[in-house]
Parts: structure tokens; C-alpha cells; sequence
């Protein structure tokens, strides 16, 4: 299936599993190339949450009252892991302790997608046509090409989002385009 037509549902599996790689290949790495597949990691994620906060977590709170606490629950996952991650930054590929923070990071970020996979997509799967499915894909992406590009917790709520993610992400991509052009 081409990425183009792919229903959000679909794009996220999809990221999920290239996040499920990205843990497996920060094992074995080191060096410069641990350096770089974290780097790798931490903006996936935080690409992910970030389209997942706003066209997801919004279009499941309309579903049902009952989902508003399936979305509650991984609200909290996502400030936890974006905690986290952002602790991670701070300590360095290099430092004691980031095997354990990491392994961590890993066992509630592969969770959480678990939950997400069992708990939110049914829902959605089970309540939108495939065109909207389609469209919140397309949605997603143009989340992820403007959100941030690195952690920012408390920042979980797609209201949040609409107000702290724009100048967040304008301070990110800067941050990227230095970090490529000092080559690290």
C-alpha cells in the first residue's frame, strides 16, 4: 500500500513500528551512530505524539463519553514518556544510566503503542468511514511537518498544542538546522 493512501490508523501502525526499530537498533549502536539513531528516535516521537494530540485524541473524545478516559489515560503515558526523553537529552547518549533510562523509555513507549493498538484504533476503525480514516492521515502528516521535533511535556492537549506547539517547533527545526550545519 502506498504511504498516500494510508488511513491514519495505518500511518500510525506504521511509525509504530519504525520506532519499535529504531529501540532495536540503539542497542547493538554506539558512537556517532547511537548518537544519530537517538536523535532519530526522539523526533519521531515527538512527531508521532504530536499528531496523534491533535487529530487523533480530539476525533476519540467525540466518539463516546466513555472513550474521554481511554484518551486521559494516554495523555499521561505521553507526558511520562515526554519526561522521560527529555531527561534522556539532558544525559547524553554517553553518560551512566542512559542503557537503564532508555530501557525504561522503551517499555512505556512500546506500551503505550500497545494501548493505542488495542484500545483507540478499534474505535476509531469502528466509528469513521475509511475516506475520514484517510483524511486524518493526511491530517497527521501536515501535523508532523509543523510540530515540534523534540519532547515537550505538558504539552499533551491538542488546545496545548495549537498554542505552544507552532513556537515550539519554530525553536526545533532552528535547533536542527544548526545541529546539521555544525555536522552533529
Amino acid at each position: 500500500m502506498a504511504e498516500n493512501d494510508e488511513d491514519v490508523i495505518e500511518f500510525l501502525q506504521r511509525q509504530h513500528r519504525e520506532i519499535r526499530e529504531l529501540f532495536a537498533a540503539l542497542e547493538t549502536a554506539d558512537g556517532d551512530r547511537r548518537q544519530e539513531l537517538f536523535h532519530d528516535l526522539v523526533r519521531l516521537l515527538a512527531v508521532h505524539e504530536t499528531a496523534e494530540e491533535l487529530v487523533v485524541h480530539p476525533e476519540i473524545r467525540d466518539l463516546e463519553p466513555a472513550a474521554e478516559s481511554v484518551v486521559d489515560a494516554r495523555l499521561g503515558e505521553e507526558h511520562r514518556a515526554k519526561e522521560l526523553l527529555t531527561t534522556l537529552q539532558k544525559v547524553g547518549v554517553e553518560a551512566d544510566g542512559f542503557d537503564t533510562l532508555l530501557a525504561q523509555l522503551r517499555e512505556d513507549v512500546l506500551a503505550h503503542a500497545e494501548h493505542e493498538e488495542r484500545e483507540e484504533f478499534p474505535l476509531l476503525r469502528a466509528h469513521r468511514p475509511p475516506e475520514r480514516l484517510r483524511a486524518m492521515a493526511a491530517t497527521a502528516k501536515v501535523a508532523e511537518a509543523v510540530g515540534p521535533t523534540r519532547p515537550h511535556p505538558g504539552v499533551e492537549s491538542a488546545k496545548a498544542n495549537l498554542l505552544l506547539g507552532a513556537p515550539a517547533a519554530i525553536m526545533d527545526r532552528a535547533r536542527d538546522l544548526i545541529r546539521g550545519a555544525l555536522g552533529g
